[in-house]
């Protein structure tokens, strides 16, 4: 089936315009595109890898190599006078589920023992070599995998050296990772490695919309007929990527540019030269796919918004982007005192609209046949607020009377602001699980210290070499082995058993209900649960939020890697009313059971966030004790946050914590830094 024809898509200027530098410049470093579901990411990669020209390769050779410039330290060299043969550019896909083997290649283990062969398998990457390489849902990769893909990524190369393996071959590709970050984020380290960014999402205009749909039936409907109707089109555009690689080198980058690059980088406190690397890169790029040989401010303003929105220094929950009158300030102050850019470049980029050599996209004549400005990304209704309150501590609904204490309780009241986080105690679930890999529990896991050996279940990846050969030393005589050497046959073979830490999911149940707002420690509260939402970042878990008060609990976050969507939630909390807690408990024991369905080796973490009162129906506390009792059945891992104070306490929330067969901390002992905390974990160690 013929791929989706890349001028065909109707806007999406960023994106388009990102994957195009890279194809003029691999160099740059790939692509990270970051948006909702259902905005054609896929089908924008695979229709840039059918844009793109056919290339030469060595006949035979499986790294790719090119005959006019064969790689000397190829594995399967030397090429001698292999004939060279045309294919059309690869597009290699990496699953999320994806082995280190996989990916990098490795020995045939069982050819090594059994026949004495030291065979390598290529991976993925050495397909990709020459290529596209594209990741869908990166963010839900292993980190060590997206440490050994950016790696090759930057250096060109790819080196496995396992198993007595030694081996280097080129890895040249243009990578693409997509990604939702609804599904988590990458960490800042592993985002720094992409060399730019582009934020998709769903047009808003109801003409483009429009079009958007028309064009995709008509292609559902006649592929081939779709894609001749575009193939003039598909044709010019692949010229021109091919006119803008042989510019690419003689494009001038002038020195007023460079410190324009500099200063914006200085400016947005990115750390390391990565970025000034990439975004001299990208703007040399640009200029070559305007066709021009010199770099422009006008370069350097859209470099420094594809290759800096994710390089920024942020608090994990901000949002990226870029302050673009910041920027523009920046380039302002930092221009030369010539006229122009101050790289030889004819004409002024700031006399006017003009004068804009096209750098945001590839103009009337290119992809999706726009032109103009770029439309903008967000709709007026993603822009909304968040409803707010008639007035300062008011609400819009009647006011409820006020009641003696375990009565209706406290009328509702406005979200107040989370207090200042802090570096939150480290809490874990006890056992060893088999989870995802991440960072707060014990669990069996790919990576992490050998700790044991077993068989096989089914393909051998990591080979427990002394117990294989314990295994087949009892056996040499009766193989007939008398002397030197060991016979080894595939039951002796032993897989190694490794120890890491896996992610969890931590399900947060708040008490929102007017006991916590009548001592106005609602702000302490959010701010401790933020804290933990960020240790749950750090760790890579799933974070769910389960609020209860007035009459009943509701599941305000599904459980999701996205730790902001939590955090987002949890600032718009209101607070008043009864506290149904029994109401929260099932709730959250509901969540739990189909989370346990969707995701079984996911283990989870209850964090119940209370002073433990319960009103509000009969018996109230016996109720929400039978809940507790419920989740200690199932084994649900718990942690209590007391949130109780003032000179006399009920200890109502210990009884809880007794009733999950879990444990409670106080706020102050939440803190991972204080003395309380620290005097607690020396007397649990003795």
């Amino acid at each position: 089936m013929r791929n989706y024809p890349f001028t065909a898509i109707v806007g999406m200027d960023d994106l388009r315009l990102a994957l195009l530098l890279n194809a003029v410049s691999p160099a740059v470093g790939g692509v990270l595109v970051r948006g909702e579901k259902g905005t054609a990411k896929s089908t924008a990669v695979r229709a840039l890898a059918a844009l793109m020209p056919d290339v030469d390769v060595v006949e035979g050779c499986r790294f790719s190599c090119d005959p006019a410039a064969p790689d000397p330290a190829c594995p399967d060299a030397p090429h001698g006078s292999g004939r060279a043969v045309a294919r059309p550019t690869r597009m290699v896909e990496l699953p999320v589920g994806a082995s280190e083997d996989r990916l990098v290649g490795a020995l045939d283990i069982e050819r090594a023992l059994a026949e004495g062969v030291k065979a390598f398998e290529p991976g993925l990457l050495a397909a990709a070599h020459r290529g596209v390489l594209y990741v869908d849902e990166v963010n839900l990769l292993h980190d060590h995998l997206v440490d050994l893909l950016l790696d090759a990524a930057a250096m060109g190369a790819s080196y496995v050296e396992r198993e007595g393996v030694s081996v280097r071959h080129a890895a040249r590709f243009l990578l693409v990772g997509t990604m939702n970050p609804e599904e988590g984020e990458l960490r800042p380290q592993l985002l720094d490695r992409f060399g730019l960014t582009v934020e998709v999402a769903a047009s808003r205009e109801t003409d483009e919309r429009v079009e958007v749909v028309r064009r995709r039936l008509a292609y559902d409907e006649d592929p081939a007929a779709f894609a001749a109707r575009w193939a003039h089109e598909e044709e010019g555009l692949r010229q021109r990527v091919v006119a803008a690689r042989e510019l690419l080198p003689s494009v001038r980058l002038g020195d007023d540019a460079l410190r324009q690059i500099a200063a914006t980088c200085a400016a947005f406190e990115v750390d390391g030269m990565r970025a000034d690397i990439v975004m001299a890169r990208t703007a040399t790029a640009l200029a070559a796919w305007a066709g021009r040989d010199a770099v422009t401010e006008q370069d350097v303003r859209q470099a420094a918004l594809l290759a800096l929105p994710h390089r920024r220094r942020r608090n994990p929950f901000d949002a990226p982007g870029l302050d673009e009158d910041k920027l523009d300030r920046t380039l302002e102050d930092s221009r030369g005192d010539a006229p122009g850019s101050g790289d030889g470049s004819p004409g002024d980029p700031q006399d006017g609209p003009e004068d804009d050599p096209e750098p945001d996209g590839p103009g009337p004549d290119g992809p999706g046949g726009g032109g103009g400005g770029l439309p903008p990304q967000d709709g007026p209704d993603d822009a909304a607020p968040p409803h707010e309150p008639s007035g300062p501590g008011e609400d819009d609904s009647p006011a409820l009377p006020r009641q003696s204490q375990g009565a209706a309780g406290a009328p509702e009241q406005s979200p107040v602001a989370a207090g200042e986080p802090f570096r939150a105690k480290a809490l874990t679930v006890d056992g060893l699980g088999e989870g995802v890999a991440g960072r707060r529990s014990r669990a069996r896991t790919d990576h992490g210290r050998t700790t044991g050996d077993r068989r096989p279940r089914g393909a051998l990846t990591k080979l427990h070499l002394a117990a294989t050969v314990r295994a087949a030393a009892p056996h040499q005589r009766s193989r007939g082995r008398s002397g030197p050497g060991l016979v080894v046959r595939r039951d002796d073979l032993r897989q190694a058993v490794r120890e890491g830490r896996e992610g969890n999911l931590v399900l947060f149940v708040v008490d929102a209900s007017g006991s916590m707002a009548a001592r106005r420690r609602m702000s302490a509260v959010k701010g401790a649960v933020l804290s933990l939402l960020l240790d749950a970042y750090q760790r890579r878990d799933k974070v769910g939020l389960v609020t209860f008060r007035g009459s009943g609990a509701e599941l305000a976050l599904p459980p999701t890697s996205s730790v902001e969507a939590g955090a987002a939630r949890l600032e718009r909390l209101p607070t008043g009313g009864r506290t149904p807690l029994a109401a929260g408990l099932l709730k959250a024991r509901e969540v739990l059971r189909v989370e346990r369905l969707r995701d079984p080796s996911r283990r989870p973490l209850l964090v119940v966030v209370t002073d433990g009162r319960a009103t509000g129906g009969p018996e109230p506390l016996a109720l929400a004790s039978r809940a507790a009792r419920l989740l200690a059945a199932e084994q649900v891992a718990s942690v209590v946050v007391d949130c109780e104070s003032g000179p006399v306490r009920l200890g109502l929330a210990a009884s809880l914590a007794g009733g999950l067969a879990g444990t409670v901390v106080t706020l102050d002992e939440l803190r991972a830094d204080t003395v309380s905390g620290l005097v607690r974990d020396v007397r649990r160690a003795a």
